[in-house]
C-alpha cells in the first residue's frame, strides 16, 4: 500500500478514536522528540512521525526514509507511551481504529520502548478502564502483530497480565497481538 493512502486512512481512523500526539502547547520539536523516543536510535533516525493537531487532523511533522512511523504519547492515557510501527504494523492499526480484521498474512511489528498504557487487556477499544478496575501498566516492549497460530504459545490472561513475560494482549479478538517486555 503506497504510504500516502496509508497516511489518508490512518488520519480518518486516528482521529475517531483518540487524539495521539496532541499535547497542549507543545511544539512539533517536542512531539518529534518524544515519539522518536519508542524506537532504538537506529530506527527512529529515519522514521516518519505523525501526529493530531488540535483539530484532530492527521498530520506529518517529519517524513522519513525507513519502513517505521512514530507516534508521539496518547495524552488520554496516564503514561508516556508514544510508539514507532512498521508498515505491517501501521495497517493492524488502521484495522483496530477502524474496527476491521487485520490484513490477513500481513505481520506487523512495533516499538514501545517507554511503556505504555492501555485500559485493558481484553476490550481493544476501551477509553478507560471498566468500574473498580486498573490500567494496565506494560514497562518498555515490542509488540509482534497477526502472530497467528504462534500466538498460542504465550499466556492469554485476561484483565490483569503478568506484564514481565511476553503475553497475548486483546486475546481472543481480530485485534490480539504479542507484547514482549524488553527490560
Amino acid at each position: 500500500m503506497h504510504r500516502n493512502l496509508v497516511s489518508f486512512a490512518l488520519a480518518s481512523t486516528f482521529s475517531l478514536f483518540f487524539a495521539i500526539g496532541h499535547a497542549a502547547g507543545a511544539s512539533d520539536k517536542q512531539l518529534i522528540k518524544n515519539a522518536l523516543s519508542a524506537a532504538p536510535k537506529a530506527v527512529a533516525k529515519d522514521a516518519t512521525v505523525v501526529a493530531m493537531d488540535d483539530k484532530m487532523q492527521m498530520r506529518t511533522l517529519r517524513k522519513g526514509k525507513n519502513n517505521f512511523t512514530c507516534m508521539p504519547d496518547n495524552p488520554k492515557s496516564p503514561g508516556n507511551d508514544p510508539m514507532c510501527l512498521d508498515a505491517g504494523g501501521m495497517q493492524w492499526a488502521q484495522a483496530w481504529m477502524s474496527k476491521t480484521n487485520p490484513p490477513a498474512g500481513v505481520v506487523g511489528f512495533g516499538y514501545m520502548l517507554k511503556g505504555g498504557s492501555d485500559a485493558s487487556n481484553t476490550d481493544p477499544h476501551a477509553e478507560k478502564p471498566a468500574q473498580g478496575g486498573k490500567w494496565v501498566d506494560t514497562g518498555p516492549h515490542v509488540m509482534i502483530f497477526n502472530v497467528g497460530d504462534a500466538g498460542k504459545a504465550y499466556p492469554r490472561q485476561g484483565e490483569n497480565p503478568n506484564t514481565r513475560e511476553p503475553y497475548i494482549m486483546w486475546p481472543g479478538t481480530p485485534w490480539e497481538h504479542l507484547m514482549i517486555p524488553v527490560r
